[in-house]
């Protein structure tokens, strides 16, 4: 599975943390930032929440990995955009049920909040029980055709409820677009993965082409 982690400005130093917790499973890593690396760009969580939504409508990965101080600001972010299923996972019995009963392709997790002793431990622990079960396969049994039929709904009005993607990419705020597509590696991915109209969009608002 390819993975992208993205952190927001208040939540950069933990970025070590997370890309850690989800190292050697076999996954392949993207970190879109923050890294904490002294003199990056700053964006927060609606900068991040766009970059989410960005890569997995790019096709670049399979699954975003984000979040804030709360976890609440990236999620309420990352939903506004088309294709995405976002859960807010807090513990490993978060991600077992969300995985499973949800199928999503973004989680948001509290970066900050009781962030304390243990809870890089915590982290892997959610990354754990996220990737022992089936994504979308239903819980409990007697309720997985349901939840199957309520998740291809639910996708399906994501697409009717939302402008396309590269149209959001050439409408959006610049305060939103400028300092994402400019951060470090991002436009990489995008022109390696993105349909054309997509590409088209990114590359204008970043004055390339």
């Amino acid at each position: 599975m390819r993975i992208a982690v993205v952190t927001e400005v208040s939540t950069r130093e933990k970025n070590g943390f997370v890309v850690s917790a989800l190292e050697s499973r076999g996954h392949e890593i993207f970190n879109i930032g923050m890294k904490g690396v002294e003199g990056e760009p700053e964006l927060t969580y609606i900068h991040t929440g766009f970059l989410g939504a960005l890569v997995l409508g790019a096709g670049a990965v399979d699954l975003v990995v984000g979040g804030c101080g709360t976890g609440q600001g990236f999620l309420n972010s990352v939903l506004q955009y088309p294709g995405v299923c976002c859960g807010l996972v807090e513990t490993p019995l978060d991600a077992w049920l969300f995985a499973q009963i949800n199928g999503g392709n973004c989680l948001s997790l509290a970066l900050n909040k009781g962030f304390g002793w243990a809870a890089d431990v915590n982290v892997r622990f959610i990354f754990d029980r996220f990737f022992s079960v089936e994504r979308g396969s239903g819980y409990p049994e007697h309720r997985r055709k349901s939840q199957q039929g309520s998740r291809i709904a639910l996708s399906g009005l994501s697409q009717v409820t939302h402008l396309p993607l590269h149209t959001i990419v050439e409408r959006i705020d610049e305060a939103v677009a400028a300092p994402a597509l400019s951060f470090p590696g991002i436009m990489d991915l995008v022109r390696k993965s993105a349909g054309p109209d997509l590409r088209s969009a990114c590359e204008h608002r970043c004055g390339v082409g």
